[in-house]
This record gives C-alpha cells, structure tokens and sequence, in this order.
C-alpha cells in the first residue's frame, strides 16, 4: 500500500510513545541487578558463558536444561561465586515454577540447540526429527510459555539463538536441516517482534564457530579457520557482552534484529 506525504503526517494515536526510564549512565544500562534471566542449555559452552555474563552483572539465573544434570551444579556455582540467586530446573517442570519462585522473568534466553552433520541423503529421519525437535520446536515452545509470561507482566525480552549457518550455505559440513533449521528461528524471531511489540522485546543471535561442543568438528577445523578473516574460532568469552548487551536496558531501541558474531566468515 503506498502512503502519500500527507497520510505520513497525520497525528495517530499513542504516539509517539514515551523514552523508556532507563540510567543514562551506560554502565548503569549494564547492571542486571534485581533481573531474572532464564537460560535454556546453560550446562556448557556459549548458555553457560552467558549465564555467568548475566551473574556477573548481578543478574539473578535461571537454568533449564534437558538431560543435562551438570546445570544443577553449575547454578549453585553461580550463586556462590557471584551471591545472586540462581536455580536450575528440568524442562518437564512447568515454567510457572520459575515464576513461583523467583516473581518474574525479565528475559530468556532460548540457546539450546544441535547439529547432526550429514548430507540429507545419508540422514536418517529420526535424526532429521530431533533436529527439528530440538532446534525448532524448543524455540517455538519457549517463545510460546515465555511469551505468556511476558504478555502477562507486561514486560519482557527474549533472545533467540541462530546461527550463521541460517545465512549462507557454503559452511564446511554437509548440514542442510541445521541450516534450514537455523533458518526458521532467524526468521521467526523477526515475526514474535512484530507480534509482541506491545508487552516484549525479541532479538537473534547468529554465533559462527566458537570452541564448543558445538563448534567445528575435526573434519572442518581447517576449513573453518581459513575461511574466518580471524583465522581462529571464537573464545566463549568473547560473546558474553554481546548477550548481556540484549538482556540490558542497553539494548531498549533493539528489536527483531539478527546479530552476526561470526569473525566475518559469512563475508563475501
């Protein structure tokens, strides 16, 4: 539908809406004191760097984990370690647990993911199944229980992670229902932006390799280090301000954006 100079100009209604009342300080913006963060996969690798980025910003951290068991320990290492309330919860048990016990959900981070590198004509669909299992409808169902929690609060943000194999297909494995599947959330992660404009904020990261569990397998360590203008996979470390920029007030103008943190490997 085109719109004319004049219909732009016309006053509409509620807006435009007010600046939020965030410090302007921007170390302030950063501290996560008082805020409740969920964490999905948070037992290893980037969840678990995130959940410490959160504790160290005196965020309080909520790990949900599958079979996992190691985010018990883990969440009882963080409240130690940073004297923030922390607990971890299997994904059986209702999300309103979570809100029973600590009031709130500020944020959510929805992390967990895996990759079963075969080309579609050597998968198995049972192995297709859990791909889409994990790293599609454990998206939509976070997003789903998240989202009614952040309708209901009025407030909320949640942070999906992709990949940067949802962007180009030239990665050095044959993966194609990982990428497709990385994909889907990018995608979807834009549409919750639209549709919960009113009550939760929704943005993507896209990790390229970083030294994981889930990073590059032996069979591409080569090709994944000459294909990044860094010539290295990326260190947990160094995504932890990214995902504690989007859980902050930091990040109030952001929305529907995918973030590429990838030493440039998708460059042309």
């Amino acid at each position: 539908m085109s719109m004319t100079i004049q219909d732009a100009a016309q006053t509409r209604d509620g807006f435009p809406r007010p600046f939020p009342s965030t410090p302007t300080n921007v170390l302030d913006q950063l501290r996560m004191t008082d805020r409740v963060v969920v964490i999905t996969g948070g037992a290893d690798g980037i969840g678990l760097s995130v959940a410490e980025a959160i504790a160290e910003a005196g965020g309080n951290v909520v790990l949900w984990y599958n079979s996992n068991k190691a985010a018990i320990e883990k969440s009882q290492q963080l409240a130690k370690t940073h004297n923030v309330k922390s607990a971890a919860y299997q994904v059986d048990e209702t999300i309103k647990k979570v809100v029973d016990a600590f009031g709130k959900i500020d944020a959510f981070v929805a992390n967990a993911g895996m990759a079963i590198s075969k080309p579609i004509l050597e998968q198995t669909l049972p192995e297709y199944r859990k791909q889409m299992s994990v790293n599609v409808d454990g998206i939509v169902y976070s997003a789903k229980y998240a989202g009614e929690v952040f309708k209901r609060q009025g407030f909320g943000n949640l942070i999906i992670i992709s990949s940067m194999s949802g962007h180009v297909v030239n990665v050095p494995v044959d993966q194609p229902v990982y990428n497709a599947t990385k994909a889907y959330v990018t995608h979807f992660g834009k549409s919750l932006a639209r549709e919960w404009r009113e009550f939760a904020r929704v943005n993507i990261v896209s990790p390229g390799f970083f030294d994981t569990k889930m990073g590059a397998s032996p069979l591409c360590i080569q090709e994944a280090y000459r294909m990044s203008p860094m010539g290295r996979q990326g260190h947990v470390k160094e995504i932890k301000g990214l995902y504690l920029y989007l859980a902050s007030d930091s990040s109030s103008y952001m929305t529907g954006s995918d973030i590429l943190i990838d030493g440039g490997y998708v460059l042309p």
